[in-house]
């Protein structure tokens, strides 16, 4: 007689409580879930933590007040306090002061970790408290991060919104998850390298991630978060390094932010591979490039065209997942685009990783030819090609399928005939195109 094994008692609440597990969970409630399972790193290690969220609701974020309300007496028990803001502004500057705890006496916890939620406009709107506050910087065992909710399509919106200049401008990282996975694992990887570097970071957050859901892995080894070692430090008489002070002069804070904080954030994302090459042949001859929603897109697109990782090694086409949009770490964009003739940058909206890797090949023997918003040239040449992906609405993966067959399908068609053979024209296809 075959024995069968119960399955465990499951509860709606598990997607909050359970741990060593896959749970399914919509992005929202992934995003309710990490302040939690926060907590819990932080107890697993000792620490006397507590979390504070602040925000302003609007779509895409327009339910995750509601989601914490739903969750309050979970969140209370974790010691993590919410109390949405009277408007963005606000709720930033409570964030802000947050991080003061261990700079006076009478501190009841270890830090205080924040979440800072809002839509695009709300991320306009609190330029100057997010310019201060990461300039000011974070506690060693605090750590922000701000949830920037982007709707690309204004499809709930009355203008789209697009917040990552905004983030750049006030030098605060943007990290950018692709699934509810990713909104777990880059919430949780943002407020440790904040707490390294010193720095607020961003999570973009697009409708299209946050307003879906998936199975996701909850463990207090999940991320495997790796803490660089050595990393440069500024000299301080107070001890204080990368972060927040009592008492602070603006250039200090000024050279802190752009001759260390910045530059810790890439050491952290190297250490905990954010970016990465997903497909890797030795010998490439194109690459592409994309970041959160349009990972999907290009993800799909591959689908349609039946263009399998095996198929993109054997044509020499190197794939890249950029979890760190900005700023872009340009040791993988070497790594990636090394004896390369094209790279196709497929992403939403203004060229925000086009522009960068441009930046990081400038000058280069032998540079490839970009295809990002255009075919050919920059999007500020006036001598540039067709547009390829255009800097307004969104993305889709027939579109994202297009070009890429457009640019691409030579090497593959080459490779299917021959193999073992790259592609023997001197002329690469999007020179060809051009």
């Amino acid at each position: 007689m075959t024995q069968v094994t119960p399955r465990p008692e499951t509860t709606l609440e598990d997607k909050y409580t359970a741990q060593d597990q896959w749970v399914y969970m919509t992005g929202m409630q992934a995003l309710v879930r990490l302040p939690l399972q926060q907590r819990s790193l932080d107890e697993a290690k000792g620490w006397h933590t507590a979390g504070y969220i602040s925000g302003y609701r609007g779509s895409p974020m327009g339910r995750y007040d509601m989601e914490l309300w739903a969750a309050e007496k979970t969140l209370q028990e974790a010691n993590v306090v919410f109390r949405p803001g009277l408007n963005e502004d606000l709720a930033a500057t409570a964030i802000w002061g947050s991080q003061q705890v261990g700079n006076f006496a009478g501190a009841q916890v270890d830090g205080v970790f924040g979440i800072w939620y809002g839509k695009g406009p709300g991320v306009d709107r609190s330029g100057d408290v997010l310019r201060h506050a990461n300039l000011a910087g974070t506690s060693p065992k605090g750590g922000v991060i701000c949830l920037a909710g982007d709707d690309h399509g204004a499809k709930s919106s009355t203008v789209a919104n697009f917040s990552d200049p905004i983030f750049m401008a006030v030098g605060i990282p943007i990290l950018y998850p692709s699934n509810t996975q990713e909104l777990l694992d880059y919430g949780l990887h943002g407020i440790a390298m904040s707490r390294y570097s010193g720095c607020w970071v961003a999570l973009k957050v697009v409708t299209d991630v946050v307003e879906g859901g998936g199975t996701v892995r909850v463990s207090l080894d999940h991320p495997n978060i790796q803490i660089p070692e050595h990393a440069p430090m500024p000299a301080d008489a107070h001890g204080k390094g990368v972060h927040i002070r009592a008492v602070d002069m603006p250039l200090q804070q000024e050279a802190r932010l752009y001759n260390f904080k910045i530059r810790a954030t890439l050491d952290y994302a190297r250490a905990n591979g954010l970016n990465r090459i997903t497909v890797h042949p030795q010998t490439a001859h194109a690459t592409i490039v994309a970041a959160g929603k349009a990972w999907q897109d290009v993800q799909q697109a591959l689908a349609q065209l039946g263009w399998s990782a095996s198929v993109l090694e054997s044509a020499g086409i190197r794939l890249v997942k950029i979890g760190m949009i900005w700023p872009l770490d340009s040791d993988i964009i070497r790594a990636a685009t090394a004896g390369v003739k094209t790279i196709v940058v497929v992403e939403e909206k203004r060229p925000i990783l086009e522009d960068q890797i441009r930046t990081i090949l400038y000058g280069q023997a032998s540079a490839p030819v970009v295809i990002g918003k255009h075919f050919s040239g920059s999007v500020f040449d006036s001598q540039r090609g067709p547009v390829a992906f255009p800097d307004m609405g969104e993305t889709s993966p027939p579109m994202v399928a297009t070009v890429l067959e457009q640019v691409l399908a030579a090497y593959v068609t080459n490779t299917t005939s021959t193999p073992s053979t790259p592609p023997q024209s001197q002329t690469s296809p999007a020179e060809a195109h051009a």
